[in-house]
């Protein structure tokens, strides 16, 4: 098995993988690469559907609490505990998405240009001297980001709602 370890991850509202995801994520499983997912519907759930169906071992599910929402492969799963007092919503899930930004070395997320939880993936990975490849859904486009210069570029992707929306929680 490999040493890079890739952070999967993306919008809910990317749940069907077209043909160049599935080529990027052939050569995922080629390079024997460790692959790092989370438990949502939409894109982690996709992306398990796939290694699952292409029986590849080298994954692990990550979820807030307990339990995980979607672990089609029956993989190990790391279970984040969430912050003290908080039960649902952005901040509950985000504290998984920081662990699995923290442990990976590179990222490849699956992006709608609207998700403030994917961008804020996007946005971490790099602040921490990680590359991502972006899948701009929209554009259907590959973007490699490394820089704050990129992760510009990328917002002008970006609906303006969503754009503006990032800004704000930037």
């Amino acid at each position: 098995m490999s040493s890079v370890k890739v952070f999967i991850g993306g919008s809910r509202a990317v749940s069907r993988l077209n043909d160049a995801l599935r080529e990027r994520l052939n050569r995922i499983m080629a390079e024997q690469h460790q692959v790092l997912v989370g438990d949502a519907n939409g894109a982690d759930k996709a992306v398990q559907q796939y290694f699952a169906d292409s029986q590849y071992p080298n994954v692990t599910v990550f979820c807030t609490g307990a339990r995980c929402r979607n672990n089609v492969g029956a993989w190990t799963n790391v279970a984040i505990a969430p912050p003290a007092g908080v039960h649902s919503g952005f901040d509950f899930y985000a504290v998984k998405d920081r662990e699995m930004a923290t442990q990976a070395t590179h990222g490849f997320m699956l992006w709608d240009g609207e998700s403030r939880g994917t961008f804020a993936n996007i946005r971490t990975l790099v602040r921490d001297g990680k590359s991502v490849l972006v899948y701009v859904s929209p554009s259907k486009s590959f973007v490699n980001v490394k820089s704050t210069a990129d992760i510009d570029g990328l917002l002008a992707e970006a609906t303006l709602s969503a754009a503006q929306e990032v800004r704000r929680h930037a």
